[in-house]
């Protein structure tokens, strides 16, 4: 009953650049697509992302993946995110809408300092404007004219 209320708020008042879409076969399992927030690397592109809902929740967070390739400091090449909500900062009055809030908040500003991407993470301290040039490349490659 929970999830049918928060699904329904979620298509009601969608988050601005956000869109998630509950599978047809599977009401746990949410299509999630992420515009690039504009003034960061990723302006311009569109991210498709998935989040699954496990069992528990909202006692347990929800799994979040990118699906698009991204350069991210915090995103692996599996499309791992790592996000202290998606971890030991959830609590089960933060909900769907929050998650993808603070992915996109993520996109904006990138946290080499809690890398799950060591390498990006490596290029962004070292030379944070080449990681941004790559970012931004990688996003016209992966990011753009998907459907």
């Amino acid at each position: 009953m929970f999830l049918n209320k928060e699904t329904q708020r979620l298509m009601a008042e969608p988050v601005p650049g956000i869109s998630a879409t509950p599978d047809q076969s599977n009401a746990r399992y949410f299509h999630v697509v992420v515009a690039g927030p504009s003034e960061s690397p990723y302006e311009g592109g569109v991210f498709n992302l998935e989040l699954f809902l496990p069992e528990e929740y909202p006692m347990s967070a929800p799994k979040v993946r990118f699906l698009t390739k991204i350069y991210h400091p915090n995103i692996d090449k599996l499309g791992r995110i790592c996000l202290d909500i998606l971890k030991d900062k959830w609590s089960p009055a933060l909900q769907i809408r929050t998650v993808l809030l603070s992915i996109q908040a993520l996109l904006s500003a990138p946290n080499p300092d809690d890398p799950l991407a060591n390498d990006v993470a490596e290029q962004w301290k070292l030379n944070e404007a080449a990681a941004i040039q790559k970012a931004r490349e990688w996003t016209q490659l992966y990011a753009q004219n998907t459907v």
